[in-house]
């Protein structure tokens, strides 16, 4: 192992060994991981079975989009379907004595 004087060092080169350090650190977790999912695999298949059906690997179903209810007041291709935070164009024309009914689709 290479010995270093750490503290003969700036504060670039410092910084750049511990980018380095977590790249390191992160490709040989990766290397692990992959040597562990093959070992795996393999004794799956000695057994008769692919890994995705002992660990249960459900693919996650995507939400459809939410429909758009809220349409801007001047530009119609803006629009907001009620749900998260309110959008900037709406507390906007709030402020301005619109009401949420009259954007309504």
């Amino acid at each position: 192992m290479a010995d270093f004087n750490l503290e003969a060092m700036s504060l670039k080169e410092l910084r750049q060994m511990q980018k380095d350090l977590a790249k390191a650190i992160s490709t040989q977790q990766d290397r692990h991981k992959a040597e562990a999912r093959a070992k795996l695999e393999l004794i799956a298949k000695e057994m008769g079975y692919a890994l995705a059906d002992l660990i249960g690997v459900d693919v996650k179903a995507t939400r459809a989009p939410a429909v758009a209810k809220y349409r801007h007041p001047e530009n119609a291709g803006i629009t907001w379907s009620g749900r998260g935070r309110k959008p900037q164009w709406l507390v906007e024309a709030l402020a301005a004595g619109k009401t949420v009914s009259q954007m309504e689709i």
